[in-house]
């Protein structure tokens, strides 16, 4: 029988099948350890089968073909990746300019995260109520750069539902991964768009050795006005040790494209002679700010792969 997994909580998952029931199954051995990609071989929104001995005993025997997944470094095995969400049509990011401040870096880090597999994403400039006149401009900046490379970027807020009804349209008949970091206000926005879901306002952190790593994960909700929402934990911060500094260059949309025209076929856009992304940063053409943050994840991602081959020595 056919189901799709809605949530998560590590041996077992809350699944529906095709005739609305509801379901709580477990993974056989072998899905375990076939999946040597990533920590957990089920996400929310995976579409399975699932075999029903009984109401007890519920085993999900087969995953179907990903249309696309979303992934971040595992928190605890740098070298494997975690699944947060699958077969996704679009992702949702959450932010905003004040309480708390904003972290410009933070959207480009989350855009790694979609880039790869080619999800459109919305971003929220969340909180509009509290804005003062200079972080409107911010917001109009910010929104200029990010549209100009194919992103759609909104003004919101839970508080006086400005912007509720546009999002509400966004979000209909689409299954949409909803991610942001703590404190922006993603689940007073959610609980906008469909009072009542009442959503957790958990948070998720990156394991750093110092003291305990606190689990939670993802859950799938349904929109009454059709598709459905991903809701993901906060996410304090995102690190990419799996990547190489050329998967950083391909995923800055505006950079892969004018790397075409880069001298050398392995520029990394920084120090090397005619490069064809520098003088488009010195044109105006590819923004000053997301040229610094693609530097910025080239240096650490230099520094991981650095460390990770003389470890040893």
């Amino acid at each position: 029988m056919k189901a799709i997994i809605y949530k998560s909580t590590g041996s077992w998952y809350e699944v529906k099948t095709e005739d609305g029931k509801w379901h709580n199954a477990r993974t056989v051995g072998k899905l375990r350890l076939e999946d040597n990609f990533s920590t957990n071989p089920i996400a929310v929104g995976d579409i399975v089968d699932i075999h029903i001995e009984n109401e007890e005993e519920i085993t999900i025997n087969n995953i179907h073909k990903r249309t696309n997944y979303v992934v971040r470094q595992s928190p605890r095995k740098k070298h494997q990746v975690h699944l947060i969400a699958a077969n996704v049509d679009q992702a949702l990011l959450i932010i905003t300019i004040r309480e708390p401040n904003l972290k410009v870096g933070f959207i480009d880090r989350f855009l790694m995260m979609t880039e790869p597999y080619k999800i459109p994403v919305i971003i929220a400039f969340n909180k509009s109520d509290i804005y003062l006149k200079e972080d409107l401009e911010v917001f109009e900046f910010y929104k200029d750069v990010y549209e100009k490379i194919g992103y759609t970027v909104i003004l919101t807020s839970s508080a006086n539902n400005y912007g509720i009804d546009n999002l509400r349209l966004l979000l209909k008949n689409k299954v949409t991964l909803i991610s942001g970091q703590s404190g922006v206000g993603k689940s007073s926005l959610v609980n906008a768009i469909q009072p009542g879901l009442k959503l957790r306002t958990t948070e998720l952190s990156d394991y750093s050795g110092k003291g305990q790593h606190t689990t939670t994960f993802a859950e799938m909700y349904d929109l009454n006005e059709g598709g459905m929402i991903i809701d993901t934990p906060g996410i304090k911060t995102l690190a990419f040790n799996t990547f190489e500094i050329t998967d950083i260059a391909h995923n800055f949309r505006e950079i892969f494209k004018y790397s075409e025209d880069c001298k050398f076929a392995n520029c990394t856009h920084r120090n090397e002679p005619k490069c064809a992304v520098k003088d488009a940063v010195e044109n105006g053409e590819i923004s000053i700010h997301r040229y610094e943050n693609y530097i910025q994840l080239t240096v650490e991602v230099e520094e991981q792969n650095y460390w990770e081959i003389h470890k040893d020595i």
